[in-house]
């Protein structure tokens, strides 16, 4: 009984072998069987075997020589794919020859886990260029470089871009001239100190006495220079025109504004000067004193809390200032169009050159 199981198993392993081997399979085929000389054919080695086996392939030397007068110029790996569980991997050699003559590729061997395997033979036939030698005449040597015949119809375009390119240029020169030549207008700022009225009105006083022009005989002189000086105080303290006014009108103007404080004392300065300046009236020292603190008086107790203020005041164009300043300002416009077109123009005509010369 032992003997038969052992017998069997015999069996079973001599069967077993072949059936492995049969799973593994070595495809060797070729796109052209004939090619010319110096032309190229592709050798493809397909190898199907269970997934896991370790492969060897054929160790050939890149670029070198399958056999003598076969050459391999390089290999190419395609990515292992799997079939019915099986993986398939292959190799394609790129042959090629320089000697006409039919050639037997003998079958490549590869190792599948240390037991090889080989493809089938094939052939490859390499063919000459035909070449009439009974007429060597009409053998030429290769021809010279040749120059091509000018054609205006290539160069039309670039001519007249570039003459445009040259207008443009001048009228952007023309127009930076321009420009340098009308300097540019800037709106000046003034820096006013804004002065209340009394204070105003306190130092054109002051400097009447420091003039000593109360006790002069020029009266007119004085008076006139006291009353202009309360008249501007009362324009810019109540906001009306005082300088163009009677002294009746300014008082009455005083009264309605509500205002009458030291209107008796101012009534009677402006009356003195009247005289005084119309009538040829000749006042007296201590008159002259009394109508002088009669308007400090005034200016005292009618001035308001205004402070002192320092203001910027930005000057106004003139019409011509104005219009300098646009035409200036078109032509900076104009200049950095021009610009822009003009290097867009030069890029063109340069790459439109290099495409033709190229």
């Amino acid at each position: 009984m032992k003997i038969t199981k052992l017998l069997f198993a015999v069996v079973a392993a001599l069967f077993a072998v072949p059936l492995w081997a049969q799973r593994v399979q070595v495809e060797q085929k070729i796109d052209s069987i004939s090619i010319l000389i110096g032309q190229q054919a592709h050798l493809s080695l397909q190898v199907t075997a269970p997934q896991g086996a370790r492969l060897q392939w054929p160790k050939l030397h890149v670029p070198g020589q399958l056999f003598p007068g076969v050459e391999v110029l390089s290999v190419e790996k395609k990515s292992p794919t799997v079939v019915d569980g099986m993986s398939v991997e292959q190799r394609v050699y790129t042959l090629t020859s320089f000697r006409e003559q039919l050639y037997a590729l003998p079958p490549l061997v590869v190792r599948v886990n240390g037991k090889p395997y080989q493809g089938a033979a094939l052939a490859l036939k390499v063919l000459t260029v035909p070449v009439d030698t009974l007429h060597p005449n009409k053998f030429f040597p290769p021809a010279d470089v040749q120059d091509n015949p000018f054609s205006w119809n290539d160069w039309r375009g670039i001519f007249w871009l570039s003459l445009l390119f040259l207008v443009l240029g001048i009228g952007a020169v023309y127009v930076f001239i321009c420009l340098k030549r009308n300097k540019p207008i800037i709106a000046r700022v003034r820096i006013v100190k804004r002065i209340p009225a009394h204070r105003k009105a306190l130092h054109a006083i002051d400097e009447i006495k420091a003039n000593q022009l109360v006790r002069s005989e020029d009266q007119k002189t004085y008076y006139t220079q006291l009353t202009d000086a309360v008249r501007q105080y009362i324009q810019e303290r109540f906001g009306f025109n005082a300088m163009e006014m009677t002294s009746s009108e300014i008082i009455a103007k005083l009264q309605q504004a509500d205002d009458k404080k030291g209107l008796e004392e101012l009534r009677e300065l402006f009356r003195t000067a009247d005289l005084v300046k119309f009538a040829k009236h000749s006042a007296l020292i201590n008159e002259n004193d009394l109508n002088l603190l009669h308007a400090a008086k005034f200016i005292d107790e009618t001035k308001t809390d205004v402070q002192e203020t320092v203001e910027k005041v930005v000057e106004q164009l003139s019409e011509d200032e104005e219009k300098t300043r646009k035409n200036r300002f078109t032509l900076k416009a104009l200049l950095y169009v021009l610009s822009i077109v003009l290097m867009a123009l030069l890029a063109y005509i340069a790459y439109q050159w290099i495409e033709l010369i190229g």
